[in-house]
């Protein structure tokens, strides 16, 4: 499977010029003909929270309308970051997923909702999981925070999750937090993790980029820098299988004594 992991420059608070952007971004990835691409967290507002009553995508409908029009365009699935998504119960960070013919193919919001930069103020949690197939593929979908919890994390790879997708905003001073978080999860689930950040400014935050795709042996595949790109690379899942044969942390987990 090739990816394309669009590391954005995101607009403070202008949907509008970041749906552009983001359209740009994938229609210059899929020249390259990756099997899927995948977006930042919180692409089409960033952490402009305090306005999210008025520029929150109504029920995902705008993101949906690009996404999955490109999705079918290209024939390429598309793990469409996350928004901020107006629903009946309030605004969520919500990620949404399409595969190659357009159609949806999975949907998570984000469970731990991180106060340090106030969305508990702000958001809905979610209350599901993040699981969905591309291609045939188990496949799970996190957001940001999320990889601070590693039994958030293992109870999508415990159900048979081969790729862990990650959209993030993740800020540059903690920096090394995201690349060590990123392989832990990617040996102890022996999976890989496809991670994609965002680059830039807001008016309180700076951001790290460093986008990864990381291997089942928590082996770096490939790497951003700090500034806006794509960042492209292959993954090969019989190496899952492989490693997980070699040590088979599966089969051996007991987890009756982890409560």
């Amino acid at each position: 499977m090739k990816i394309a992991l669009i590391q954005l420059d995101i607009a403070f608070g202008k949907p509008e010029v970041n749906y552009a952007a983001a359209e740009r971004k994938i229609r210059e990835a899929a020249a390259g003909r990756p099997d899927c691409i995948i977006l930042p967290e919180l692409w089409t507002t960033g952490y402009d929270l305090t306005r999210l009553d008025d520029i929150a995508d109504p029920g995902g409908q705008a993101t949906a309308a690009l996404m999955s029009g490109l999705a079918r365009e290209y024939g390429v699935n598309i793990v469409a970051g996350s928004i901020a998504a107006r629903q009946a119960n309030g605004i969520t960070n919500t990620m949404y997923v399409y595969d190659r013919s357009g159609a949806p193919a999975g949907e998570y919001s984000k469970l731990h909702l991180f106060k340090l930069m106030e969305e508990h103020l702000y958001l809905q949690p979610g209350s599901a999981k993040g699981l969905f197939k591309l291609d045939g593929i188990s496949c799970a979908g996190l957001i940001c925070y999320d990889i601070r919890f590693p039994e958030w994390v293992r109870a999508h790879m415990a159900e048979g999750a081969e790729i862990l997708f990650i959209s993030a905003e993740w800020p540059l001073p903690r920096l090394s937090h995201w690349r060590a978080l990123l392989i832990s999860r990617a040996i102890e689930n022996q999976c890989f993790v496809v991670a994609c950040n965002r680059v830039g400014d807001d008016p309180a935050n700076t951001f790290g980029g460093h986008s990864l795709i990381i291997d089942p042996w928590g082996d770096i595949v490939c790497e951003a820098s700090g500034h806006e790109e794509i960042l492209s690379g292959e993954i090969d899942l019989a190496r899952v299988r492989e490693v997980r044969e070699q040590i088979p942390v599966f089969t051996d987990r007991r987890p009756e004594f982890y409560v």
